[in-house]
């Protein structure tokens, strides 16, 4: 009998259909530890997570409590497509999950997209463009490899390079092959822009957005990537560059190798797991990081570490393509776990609203009422 009435209370939980005596005998259960094969089994049936998918993830752990003054219980380990999903929430959770009647509209998860603009004005869409050479730029051949990845190789020196630009939109992302062999992959409304042959003393990009970076060495040829107020020089190294507008400034962080970061008159070199925050003129350096967690978006991961509800929500908004509305304050909340990028948002939601979050969407609008 408990069986089935706990399995009926998980799959009402994630229905958004609990009333509010149910809701409480919920939240009761939760804290004690007694939902958490049945929440798991309802999200993975929903998810199509099979017996076979889940016998793969030995490390997976059930939902995790945690109780002291201030944190009630942290809520929802889940699986989702083979991925270890942990939403640390710092309270109770007030309202029931989002419901249908308050889905007007579901934006599915962003993917391979990007525009080409090639010296003399004209545009490329590269989602649209079939597999192999799509144009050329004087000496460099420009090839679409497959879908998602664009390669440049030169065949000759120029005496005047052209300029090129790949962006990507909303909800769009894309990988680079430059001409000397260098990697880029682009996040969601980036750019990149750069010569079609690197003849000079230097190799030269500048990008808007966020750009993950494998650099080819070339001890000869420094490479530099411009970003807003700041300048990158190295020699053939990996790290990732966040210059949207709308963050507090230019997070810059090394993975491997080392960077000399300059802005105004200040400059600092970064050893491997180092981060910087560019605001103005000013370096900061931030606490050691964890680079996986900077770069997992270009492995199609959200992850969490400590991220309070406006940061989340804008990595939300970039990758889905909607505009967030909040309905009040914020709210203190920390997130912490991963999320596969490729889940719609009304799935992604259904997990974030076990903080006690509650979200509306209304057509291009993702409303927080915390």
């Amino acid at each position: 009998m408990e069986d089935s009435y706990y399995r009926l209370l998980a799959q009402r939980y994630l229905e958004g259909t609990l009333t509010d005596n149910e809701l409480e005998v919920f939240i009761h259960l939760l804290n004690e530890g007694k939902m958490d094969t049945y929440l798991k089994e309802a999200i993975n049936a929903e998810m199509g997570i099979t017996e076979e998918n889940e016998a793969e993830l030995q490390k997976t752990t059930n939902i995790r409590h945690m109780r002291n003054s201030w944190l009630k219980y942290a809520a929802a380990v889940i699986v989702l497509l083979c991925v270890f999903a942990a939403i640390l929430i710092n309270r109770l959770p007030s309202q029931q999950p989002i419901a249908a009647s308050r889905v007007k509209h579901d934006a599915q998860p962003g993917g391979n997209k990007a525009v080409l603009v090639l010296a003399n004005g004209d545009s490329i869409i590269l989602n649209n463009a079939s597999n192999g050479q799509i144009a050329r730029q004087g000496s460099a051949s420009i090839s679409k490899v497959q879908n998602g990845l664009l390669a440049y190789k030169s065949t000759g020196a120029d005496t005047a390079n052209a300029m090129n630009t790949i962006s990507t939109p909303n909800g769009g992302q894309y990988n680079i092959k430059l001409p000397d062999g260098s990697m880029v992959w682009l996040n969601s409304a980036s750019s990149i822009t750069f010569p079609t042959a690197f003849n000079g003393t230097t190799r030269e990009v500048t990008i808007t957005g966020e750009a993950y970076f494998e650099v080819a060495k070339n001890a000869a040829k420094p490479f530099i990537v411009n970003s807003g107020t700041q300048t990158v020089q190295v020699l053939g190294t990996h790290f990732n560059i966040n210059a949207y507008q709308d963050e507090p400034g230019i997070r810059t962080t090394l993975l491997e190798g080392s960077i000399r970061l300059k802005t105004g008159s200040q400059s600092r070199v970064l050893v491997p797991g180092q981060q910087t925050l560019v605001s103005g003129n000013n370096i900061v350096l931030q606490k050691t990081t964890n680079p996986s967690v900077t770069t997992a978006w270009k492995d199609g991961l959200f992850v969490f570490d400590d991220t309070d509800l406006p940061q989340l929500m804008r990595q939300i908004a970039r990758w889905y393509d909607v505009q967030i509305v909040y309905r009040g304050k914020p709210g203190e909340f920390a997130f912490v776990g991963e999320i596969k990028r490729d889940t719609r948002l009304t799935s992604v939601l259904k997990m974030l609203e076990a903080s006690g979050v509650r979200f509306s969407i209304e057509n291009k609008q993702l409303i927080i009422q915390p």
